[in-house]
């Protein structure tokens, strides 16, 4: 009996230390306090949207974190899994579960709304061409944006809020803005393009006259030159013209008879259409032409090219020693020398006997022109007064000149004689009459100074 009443108190006796130990343990458990945050970057809701995540949770050592929709991997397990990133909008849940060794645990979820990135783009099209009324589609490619703020500068309408507004019709001339602010509830952005009218329709035009009708006998051909404005078709008409018509930008069109004329240009864009008529006037032809007041220069003025000794009744032009070429010796037709400044001894010579009758260098692709220097006791079979000359207004006096070649009207004159009239026939057969009207004596520059009358055509 006493063995048994001490093997029950024993036995009392641990049951309670063990009870007193167990209660101990439950005391000391660590408690598991879940807490984190959530800040996101920049405060840009707007894709891609970075989150940082600050784990503040004490007495766990185990955690479970749940990202979906994140870049990051779906199952996390670090304490603190860094910064995420979404890359498309929506509503995402981040979840941690944490736990320690005590077998405490806790959760949280938290939910984060992310937006498609705000992108401006769009296009603007012009329905039909750029001359006023200029009509505008626009076709919105913008992503990612709750409202729209379109301004039309100098446009109908002027402005819009639609996401695809209508067309837009632009009517004064210049450039203009077309401007889209897009935004989000955290950004908007801005965008614009600028589209131009081009100006009113103007139609005007002139021309350019060829060169050797530039005294407007017939036949005078013209090169058209267009002066209009915003024009895109163009519609000719020529008075006793060859052609009569064309639609040409700037034809070419002849007259061959005397009068006055009309030309008409009816232009277009498409949207409006105007006309201008101009006339002008064709002479008879004369067949003559003249040139006054050319100075031609003593052998020492030609040489140093102060002043030329050569002249062209094709070019119209005077020539001294560099300018010479195988295309302008070609079109020389007179030639004066002038031996110095005193005119003791001044001769008119073909061309291409040059470096027989003067000091001057041969000239290439030379041409013959017959010369008579002086008329009195020539034997010439022609002659002409300074009377004559001055009265002549076509070429009827000189169609009835035989230019003939003697040693007496190949000889040299002087100034003994104001004024003086040399006779000349161009190797192709157009006849002709210097007037020397003055010898001007200013040394080594010396020059005469004289006026031409000559065949257009040889007859």
């Amino acid at each position: 009996m006493i063995k048994n009443k001490h093997t029950y108190k024993l036995k009392y006796l641990v049951g309670m230390l063990m009870l007193i130990a167990f209660s101990c343990t439950k005391e000391q458990a660590i408690p598991v306090n879940i807490d984190y945050e959530l800040i996101v970057i920049d405060e840009d809701y707007s894709t891609p949207v970075q989150v940082k995540i600050n784990n503040m949770t004490t007495g766990a050592d185990a955690y479970q974190w749940i990202l979906e929709g994140s870049t990051s991997n779906t199952m996390n397990t670090s304490r603190n899994p860094g910064t995420i990133v979404y890359e498309q909008g929506g509503e995402y849940t981040i979840r941690l579960e944490a736990s320690n060794q005590d077998g405490e645990s806790a959760e949280k979820e938290e939910t984060i709304t992310v937006y498609d990135g705000l992108s401006l783009d769009f296009d603007v099209e012009v329905i039909e061409d750029n001359y006023s009324p200029v009509e505008v589609k626009i076709t919105n490619n913008t992503t990612g944006a709750s409202t729209y703020e379109w301004t039309f500068e100098g446009g109908d309408p002027e402005t819009s809020t639609e996401q695809h507004p209508q067309n837009v019709v632009f009517t004064e001339p210049g450039e203009h803005r077309i401007i889209l602010k897009a935004a989000t509830d955290f950004e908007s952005y801005t965008q614009q393009q600028t589209i131009t009218v081009k100006p009113y329709l103007e139609v005007n035009f002139g021309w350019e006259v060829a060169f050797q009708d530039d005294d407007y006998q017939a036949p005078v051909t013209l090169t058209m030159t267009g002066n209009s404005v915003s024009a895109t078709e163009y519609h000719w008409s020529f008075d006793n013209g060859l052609p009569q018509t064309s639609t040409e930008e700037a034809p070419t069109v002849t007259f061959d008879t005397p009068g006055i004329h009309s030309i008409t240009l009816e232009a277009t864009n498409g949207k409006e259409t105007e006309q201008v008529t101009k006339t002008f006037e064709v002479f008879p032809n004369t067949n003559l032409r003249t040139f006054t007041d050319v100075q031609l220069g003593i052998n020492t003025a030609h040489n140093s090219n102060s002043i030329g000794a050569f002249f062209s009744t094709v070019s119209r032009e005077v020539y001294s020693e560099n300018e010479v070429d195988p295309e302008v010796g070609g079109a020389i037709g007179i030639v004066f020398f002038g031996l110095d400044d005193a005119f003791s001894f001044n001769k008119f010579v073909s061309p291409d006997e040059v470096t027989n009758e003067t000091t001057f260098s041969s000239i290439p692709n030379a041409t013959h022109t017959k010369i008579i220097n002086t008329q009195e006791g020539c034997g010439c079979g022609a002659s002409m007064s300074v009377t004559e000359f001055d009265a002549m207004e076509d070429d009827s006096s000189l169609q009835g000149l035989t230019i003939e070649e003697t040693n007496a009207g190949s000889q040299h004159f002087t100034d003994a004689e104001v004024p003086l009239i040399v006779l000349f026939e161009t190797e192709d057969g157009r006849k002709g009459a210097i007037k020397i009207k003055e010898f001007v004596k200013q040394g080594s520059d010396s020059y005469i100074m004289i006026d031409i009358k000559t065949q257009k055509e040889p007859n």
